[in-house]
């Protein structure tokens, strides 16, 4: 089985020196998929592609008349000469000779990088005529060396025969060897598209809404070379998957005819909507937890994460609207007896209270809301918050994460970290102001807050980009004078606020 690819998620950062994809694919005389549109996928990303050309086509809307394949030896001459720009990931596309499949499960070894295989055994233009069994049988050789394989539905029933089950088919392509599987719900007609998506220790669908239009030539190209761009970018496999989807989907809603005949889509740019619906065997969706702001306090503020509940004693008749109780080092009673304590002083301020972690002891005190992380998101009772018309806010680093926090209609997201920090060990890369920008622009219909590694120095930059609340703990808890500092902090949203609205 191939090596996973390494991660180093972020949010967004504009690219100043641009990665390489090797395309290795056909040629299609139309210009709607293959290398073509590889390029256009890799473009929008602001990825470089490279390619080696496997075979010419004769090809337009109306059939392919013609493959005229290079020799194995003409193909490798033409991987040896891309890689003299070092790139990242390969993307492999139409392979149109057993030699040249050979030549590749001796050659992809050697390099080493990630493959995301498009398992093409027809062209749309070729459509159901071809033997999708007789050529599955030959590509299935390089399954065990691709990182991410994106078959089709009647792709992955040939090279599997699992008939139309994407289940199934996924797993028994990964049974082959592959890392990653996409099986892509296209090909039914089925709305919306759900594509199954199955990894190490993730079984997960991404679903969208079909769109009303002719213009798919070169879809399934696109999207396995808008996953290869984002690897590329450094994004995590599953990250890559969600940007690609958001995409794609964008590339489509953008497509048009050419010249009056059916076209393709238009990949332009890095997506910031266009989410994804997720779903997995492990959570709810769509549990529509009560927004947390309103006319009366259309902002989370400044947003302090305290330890105890003599904080609230201090720190709330400053004006504070939102903060978190968020305990380590207590258990039973004096666990129980702190949040209560907690509870009844947020009620008496009338300040949104959010407890971390502890949601059944949240639901007994009836705390405003409650807060989670990833990690915490399977074991918690969703639906008993829910039920008990609680609050919820969720930690998210990702696009992934997003996607699957998006999921669960929580009433605000939590991003980060915005800087590094000491507070907690982060594996993810801050997303800087670039970053945080970003989400507020992708996440515009949910209250965003910022958390990790803000200072006073910069919480005016970080309120100016448009975050609904600003979560500090260290900047106020360690602080000498706590409630000075917080009046500052709060001064220093507010001009940071007016600032960006001008």
């Amino acid at each position: 089985m191939a090596e996973l690819y390494q991660v180093t998620t972020h949010a967004y950062h504009p690219v100043t020196d641009r990665p390489t994809v090797l395309c290795i694919g056909g040629v299609d005389s139309a210009g709607l998929a293959g290398l073509h549109m590889d390029a256009r996928s890799c473009e929008a990303l602001d990825i470089h592609a490279a390619a080696a050309v496997t075979a010419t086509t004769a090809q337009n809307n109306d059939g392919l008349f013609a493959v005229n394949p290079v020799n194995a030896d003409v193909l490798e001459s033409q991987i040896d000469a891309a890689m003299a720009l070092s790139p990242r990931v390969i993307k492999i596309g139409m392979l149109a000779s057993a030699e040249q499949i050979e030549m590749l499960g001796h050659k992809l070894p050697q390099l080493g990088l990630p493959v995301v295989l498009d398992t093409v055994l027809a062209t749309s233009s070729e459509g159901a005529e071809a033997d999708l069994t007789g050529r599955a049988k030959t590509l299935a050789k390089l399954l065990p060396l691709a990182t991410v394989v994106t078959p089709n539905l009647p792709e992955a029933g040939a090279l599997t025969a699992a008939g139309n089950n994407p289940d199934q088919a996924a797993a028994a392509l990964r049974e082959a060897g592959a890392t990653w599987v996409v099986v892509k719900g296209g090909h039914s007609d089925a709305d919306p598209i759900v594509d199954t998506c199955v990894g190490p220790d993730h079984h997960f669908q991404l679903a969208q809404p079909r769109l009303d239009t002719p213009h798919l030539r070169g879809t399934g190209c696109a999207l396995a070379s808008l996953i290869a761009a984002a690897m590329a970018r450094g994004y995590e496999v599953r990250d890559a998957l969600v940007i690609a989807r958001m995409a794609l989907h964008q590339a489509i809603e953008r497509a048009g005819p050419v010249n009056g005949q059916r076209g393709c889509p238009r990949p332009m740019g890095f997506p910031n909507g266009n989410w994804p619906g997720y779903r997995d065997d492990k959570l709810p969706s769509a549990l529509n937890f009560p927004s947390c702001v309103s006319e009366e306090q259309p902002q989370l503020g400044l947003y302090p994460i305290v330890d105890r509940a003599v904080w609230l004693q201090q720190l709330l008749p400053l004006g504070v609207t939102t903060i978190q109780l968020r305990i380590k080092d207590l258990h039973g009673d004096a666990l129980s007896d702190e949040i209560a304590e907690a509870v009844r002083i947020a009620r008496d301020h009338h300040c949104r209270l959010f407890i971390n972690d502890y949601w059944q002891l949240a639901v007994e005190h009836q705390a405003y809301g409650v807060h989670l992380g990833q990690e915490d998101l399977e074991s918690a009772d969703l639906k008993a918050i829910a039920a008990a018309g609680l609050r919820l806010g969720v930690s998210n680093h990702c696009h992934y994460e997003l996607a699957r926090g998006l999921a669960l209609r929580p009433s605000y997201i939590a991003v980060g970290p915005t800087y590094a920090t000491q507070t907690k060990d982060m594996p993810w890369v801050p997303h800087g102001l670039d970053g945080l920008q970003y989400w507020t622009e992708a996440l515009a219909d949910f209250p965003l807050v910022a958390i990790a590694g803000i200072k006073d120095h910069n919480i005016g930059q970080v309120s100016a980009t448009g975050v609904s609340g600003v979560a500090m703990i260290t900047a106020i808890t360690d602080a000498d004078d706590p409630e000075s500092v917080t009046r500052d902090l709060m001064a220093r949203m507010a001009n940071g606020v007016h600032a960006s609205h001008g």
